[in-house]
């Protein structure tokens, strides 16, 4: 069949495919069916993607790393163009390069050309923003067309995901789908059953949708605000009284997407001016050799590492040696808990208006399936639990779940003669 499920993350990258009426998702890299949204242009034209991009940055080579991708996607970065060596590209060909060659390793993989696509998307690609919400559909749309596909459908990833739990159950429920994902917090609740699986609309079992654009990547910006960038001059005096060091740099320098700004020519020479009048300019020295370097990534990643670790122990060391001797950031998991804190209660709030537009109360839901990579968050998944207490909690397939149930999907729409 030509036909497939997409799940275009923040973070990560599934296709699933049908194999005798199941949904399978497509080996993409090193025997792997999850690949990392990054992209690695090598300063000779080469280009890396998922893994490979990033072991290429690690590894010191010559070029320019790009990472969350799909955050770009409603916002005014989408039009912008990202050097790359003496060129200039536009985000909406980085996207596609990169979703291009996803759809040819697939293809590759399965033996099949993939011309039907059911598309993952948010509920909202931006909050309170209906116009960048369409912008932002359109234009994955006119991308998923131009590298091949034939005809692009959308469906929202945490219905996806409940496509994919509904195949476990074995009784009817009415279930709180939450997929934390690496860009954006989505939710849906559902009616889901056994009778239910095969209908042909489905439209009256979605009782309610609703979402946020808070992610994993959200939560890494925060931490590394609170407890990185200080280490960088970040909140530190000016030598004249009642200026800080101007803060813009360091939000650029926490937000994946944003990073590249920082490796602009200007943005080096600013910051030397700053430092001239920094009372601490040592600090600015951090910072500047981060930015001459372009190890704005680096930090990043380490944060993201410390970040995921506190999900199994309660305290984690990020080492900066790289940047000066002996500096090393110390993070415990009270630290993420308080930097983040307002981020995982509007995740709360946002599955209490959920029930709201459902016409629900917590008591009513009888499941709640946990999918994304953010769900591993202790402080993310009690927000989420506490909001339905009395529900059973069930814990999806991570990475994989929405790929599915978008494959799932696309069998419904285009049926298994596509």
């Amino acid at each position: 069949m030509s036909i497939c499920g997409l799940d275009f993350g923040t973070s990560n990258t599934t296709l699933g495919t049908i194999e005798r009426a199941a949904p399978v998702l497509a080996t993409l890299e090193a025997a792997q069916t999850a690949i990392p949204s990054a992209i690695f242009y090598e300063a000779d034209s080469g280009v890396r993607i998922g893994r490979r991009a990033v072991e290429a940055y690690v590894e010191g080579v010559p070029g320019r790393l790009l990472r969350s991708l799909k955050s770009v996607l409603g916002t005014s970065l989408i039009d912008e163009t990202t050097r790359l060596g003496r060129a200039r590209v536009s985000f909406r060909d980085v996207i596609a390069y990169y979703l291009g060659a996803v759809k040819r390793r697939a293809e590759q993989a399965t033996g099949r050309q993939l011309r039907n696509v059911v598309h993952g998307r948010p509920v909202h690609f931006v909050d309170n923003a209906p116009d960048a919400d369409r912008k932002a559909e359109e234009t994955l749309r006119t991308i998923a067309q131009g590298i091949g596909f034939e005809d692009v459908t959308f469906q929202f990833e945490p219905i996806a995901a409940a496509l994919d739990y509904e195949r476990q159950i074995a009784s009817e429920e009415v279930a709180l789908i939450a997929d934390i994902g690496g860009g954006t917090s989505d939710f849906s609740i559902v009616r889901l059953g056994p009778q239910r699986h095969g209908k042909p609309d489905r439209a009256a079992d979605i009782l309610a949708n609703d979402g946020v654009r808070v992610g994993g990547t959200d939560f890494d910006r925060q931490l590394s605000l609170g407890v990185v960038m200080p280490l960088f001059g970040f909140g530190s005096a000016m030598k004249r009284p009642g200026l800080d060091v101007p803060s813009s740099y360091f939000h650029d320098l926490a937000t994946w997407s944003n990073i590249n700004r920082m490796y602009e020519p200007r943005v080096l020479a600013d910051i030397r001016q700053v430092r001239q009048e920094a009372a601490e300019p040592e600090l600015l020295d951090r910072l500047m050799r981060v930015v001459h370097e372009q190890r704005g990534h680096t930090l990043a990643m380490e944060v993201e590492d410390a970040k995921i670790a506190l999900s199994e122990q309660r305290r984690s060391e990020i080492p900066l040696e790289w940047v000066a001797p002996g500096l090393s950031a110390a993070i415990g998991r009270p630290d993420l808990v308080s930097h983040t804190k307002q981020l995982a209660d509007r995740i709360s709030a946002r599955i209490k208006n959920c029930l709201v537009q459902a016409g629900l109360t917590a008591d009513d839901i009888d499941s709640v399936f946990l999918t994304g990579g953010s769900v591993k968050l202790a402080h993310v998944h009690t927000a989420i639990t506490k909001a339905v207490p009395s529900a059973r909690i069930v814990e999806g397939d991570i990475f994989g779940a929405v790929g599915k149930g978008l494959t799932l999907e696309a069998l419904r729409r285009y049926g298994p003669s596509s």
